[in-house]
């Protein structure tokens, strides 16, 4: 990741927190005031984005840093360990919100939630996409899946605000229905759970070693086989590490030329793919003599 990268990361990152520590108190204030358990949630919810922006930030310098004795194959995967915290940090939400919403279900509100609630409902919907717009751009153009991730938590906090903003206005309209505020704790919390679940199931694929899909096996396989001097390719492994892959690789060269050509003819099947290919980060070339027959 270059410089500038780094810099756009923690731009609009820092930005992101900034905006969910005053929307979290904006909340959690117009929630306990405005008399609505869905916007209290929904406010420690978005307060919960701040633990996960500060993970990346600290992060960051760690898995930019280069290969080292301790880890030959560089420190991309800490940041997988960071999309993966943010999930469960989601998730965890979830559940506190979830638990207490169901607890209080038989509790009525004396007195049906403030017009402040349904406001605060609103702006962070607004907000919180246009978070989510400008992290996930960056997220994508980067390249990093943490960041991707933490947009779709902005995103969870956006979401989870409609059911908010629907429940208080029913519970304002139809006093006597107060039980629908917590009942929209509960579909918040779902939301929560759906979005903890997109962020950890890749990430877990990725700690587990899983392979790269068909499609890209395919694109490195026509890569090599277009390479000069290349005969055929078998033993394509691949690893998912970070934004990238690496690839470990057999191909088969003419059995009669020197071990100097066959090892130019690895090397250069080896630029190809990283030049050519989607995300390759790093590639290692067996060559095998072919006799002709």
């Amino acid at each position: 990741m270059t410089s500038h990268q780094i810099h756009q990361l923690k731009l609009v990152t820092w930005t992101g927190m900034l905006v969910n520590v005053l929307l979290s108190v904006f909340k959690i204030l117009a929630g306990y005031f405005g008399r609505s358990q869905t916007i209290l949630a929904d406010g420690f919810h978005s307060l919960s984005d701040t633990v996960t922006d500060i993970a990346i930030i600290v992060g960051v310098k760690y898995w930019c840093a280069p290969p080292d004795a301790t880890h030959p194959h560089g420190h991309q995967r800490i940041e997988t360990i960071i999309t993966q915290f943010i999930g469960l940090a989601l998730a965890a939400v979830a559940v506190g919100i979830s638990y207490r919403a169901i607890v209080t279900l038989h509790e009525m509100h004396s007195q049906p939630p403030k017009m402040i609630a349904l406001v605060a409902g609103f702006v962070s919907i607004v907000s919180k996409e246009a978070i989510y717009q400008w992290t996930v751009f960056v997220g994508k153009k980067i390249r990093s899946s943490a960041v991707v991730a933490n947009a779709w938590h902005h995103r969870s906090d956006a979401l989870s605000s409609i059911p908010a903003v629907i429940a208080v206005g029913v519970a304002r309209i139809f006093p006597s229905w107060s039980f629908v505020d917590h009942v929209g704790a509960i579909i918040v919390s779902l939301f929560i759970l759906q979005a903890a679940w997109k962020i950890v199931w890749p990430s877990l694929k990725e700690l587990a070693d899983t392979g790269a899909s068909p499609e890209l096996i395919k694109e490195i396989e026509n890569i090599i086989l277009s390479t000069r001097g290349v005969i055929s390719v078998h033993k394509i492994r691949t690893r998912k590490i970070g934004h990238g892959y690496q690839v470990d690789l057999h191909i088969q060269v003419n059995g009669r030329i020197t071990v100097v050509e066959g090892h130019n003819i690895a090397e250069e099947t080896k630029i190809n793919l990283i030049r050519k290919g989607s995300n390759l980060l790093d590639v290692i070339v067996h060559f095998e003599p072919k006799t002709p027959e």
